[in-house]
């Protein structure tokens, strides 16, 4: 799934996070996580009904507030952790954000638990995050990758997730403004760990001290790990204004 939703943070958690070295030397790249950071998921009720309507079912919108309610509990892709993972989808779980197929089993699994009396119910609302109307762009995303491209800045995408947000990006159109993308599902490794900021260092040829990450989660502060200057926004309702102006205060020369 796309990067899960944390415990929430202080105050001082953020200052602390986005406050870079006092000797750091000038931003060449910016590395940004996927969901909660450029993109939201849609909101969950509609997510539910427009997954019903492919199904050819048409649901009320207090029925679909209620079983909204109930799938976010179970686990959606996007949403909170689950309370609880049924110990037969333990290992597709824990393997979710690592291969296609795990994400989607999983995902579908939880799904799975409610019931919905909707006959192909969970695969349309895995679809739903398949498609580009399944998530609103955060509205400073376009004008700040834009600003960075001007710049000549080099931008990369950074996620936990266990499918192909290319074409999302391409469908926003984003696609142009972004370098290179290192996804845990192609790279092998998650975030926190080290090595996936390194790689997309290395794919953009610049050095990690030279480098910001942009995120909105513990996991992405683990950038600091890789050497990397880090911003952690605060979380945001689709199409709310997340703080993402904040990138330029601190990659671009004041």
């Amino acid at each position: 799934m796309p990067d899960h939703a944390e415990p929430p943070r202080t105050p001082g958690d953020l200052r602390d996070a986005a406050r870079p070295g006092p000797a750091r030397r000038p931003v060449e790249a910016v590395l940004f996580d996927f969901h909660g950071t450029l993109a939201q998921v849609e909101e969950p009720h509609e997510w539910v009904r427009q997954a019903a309507a492919a199904c050819g079912v048409t649901l009320e919108r207090m029925r679909a507030t209620v079983l909204a309610d109930r799938l976010v509990t179970a686990g959606r892709a996007g949403g909170p952790l689950p309370a609880r993972v049924p110990p037969r989808l333990a290992e597709l779980w824990a393997d979710r954000d690592l291969y296609e197929h795990a994400h989607r089993e999983a995902y579908t699994g939880l799904a799975e638990t409610v019931d919905a009396g909707i006959e192909g119910f969970a695969d349309a609302l895995y679809e739903r995050l398949l498609a580009p109307d399944g998530w609103v762009p955060y509205p400073g995303a376009e004008p700040t990758l834009r600003a960075l491209r001007e710049a000549g800045l080099k931008v990369a995408v950074v996620s936990n997730i266990g499918f192909d947000i290319r074409p999302l990006l391409a469908a926003w159109g984003l696609d142009a403004l972004v370098d290179a993308y290192a996804l845990s599902y192609e790279v092998g490794r998650c975030k926190p760990d080290p090595g996936i900021f390194l790689r997309a260092c290395g794919m953009l040829g610049v050095d990690p001290e030279r480098t910001l990450m942009v995120g909105d989660t513990p996991t992405d502060a683990g950038a600091v790990h890789a050497g990397c200057a880090v911003l952690v926004l605060p979380c945001a309702d689709p199409g709310r204004d997340n703080g993402l102006g904040a990138v330029l205060d601190l990659a671009l020369p004041g």
